[in-house]
């Protein structure tokens, strides 16, 4: 009985032991961050050098249409990206799963290979497609669209474009991977018994893929929300959303604290909207 307890607690120690560099990293590249930043966003300093606890920061924000306006662009921008990708990438990922393995692993490449590229450089390049005189206008000047009807640059339709194809990826990878779980012979069998293609597809293949669809959602659903360059170049000044107002709080008007409390209303509404999501899926499967 003794050698059990010696054994258990050396594999505790062990465990313990493992356990210390993943704490230390998420304490200082997460914890700690997150933690000034909600000091920051509560916190005013007198001319005495003393303290105090304020919402000063967030009544800032509330009372401001125009900061209202931006949170509600940068959410709704989020939800059409999010919903875009998925009708784009789950069927992608779907050719991919049945396609022969050299086509498959050319699809797999085209996909990646975007990842492998600057966001900056593949943002550049929406914009000269996207401009005056670039190829979408050149493409639809015969059909009599000129001018500003002819141009997605500085319009959210932009923006939405170029985001999705920056996050497609992370939608169709992690859906692939759920897909690749799924036997071929759940959908031979369905076949079997007549149904169509379709129906497989409804009734078997789909509700099958749910926590690929949902991980891939959310991921993209954080990255959208929280995407700061494309958005920036695409949409520029007229449309901003709530990474460019934290940046201009920073860069432009030094006010650090109001840049910490829009930090903390961003990370606490996605939160919000994906914690009950997740949850939500995981007790309807």
């Amino acid at each position: 009985m003794a050698a059990i307890d010696s054994v258990r607690a050396q594999t505790r120690q062990e465990s313990l032991f493992l356990l210390v560099p993943g704490v230390l990293v998420l304490l200082i590249a997460f914890l700690f961050p997150v933690g000034t930043i909600l000091i920051t966003s509560v916190v005013d300093w007198t001319e005495d050098g003393v303290f105090v606890l304020t919402t000063s920061h967030f009544e800032k924000f509330f009372v401001d249409d125009y900061y209202l306006k931006v949170a509600w662009r940068t959410l709704r921008l989020a939800l059409v990206i999010t919903l875009a990708t998925a009708i784009f990438g789950v069927p992608l990922a779907y050719i991919m799963q049945r396609a022969h393995p050299t086509l498959r692993f050319i699809i797999l490449l085209m996909v990646i290979l975007p990842l492998m590229t600057s966001v900056v450089i593949r943002t550049f390049g929406w914009l000269v497609v996207l401009g005056n005189g670039g190829l979408l206008a050149t493409l639809v000047a015969p059909l009599g669209f000129t001018g500003r009807s002819a141009v997605l640059m500085h319009t959210e339709a932009g923006i939405v474009i170029a985001m999705v194809q920056v996050l497609l990826p992370f939608m169709v990878l992690t859906v692939l991977g759920v897909l690749q779980g799924i036997g071929r012979e759940l959908e031979e069998a369905g076949r079997t018994m007549g149904a169509g293609f379709w129906q497989v597809l409804r009734v078997i293949v789909l509700p099958l893929a749910v926590p690929g669809i949902v991980s891939g959602s959310l991921i993209v659903f954080a990255l959208s929300l929280s995407s700061f360059i494309t958005p920036s170049l695409v949409g520029g000044v007229r449309l901003p959303v709530m990474a460019g107002s934290i940046y201009q709080s920073i860069g432009g008007s030094f006010d650090w604290p109001f840049a910490a409390a829009q930090s903390v209303l961003l990370l606490a509404a996605t939160l919000l909207l994906i914690i009950p999501y997740a949850r939500l899926v995981r007790t309807s499967q």
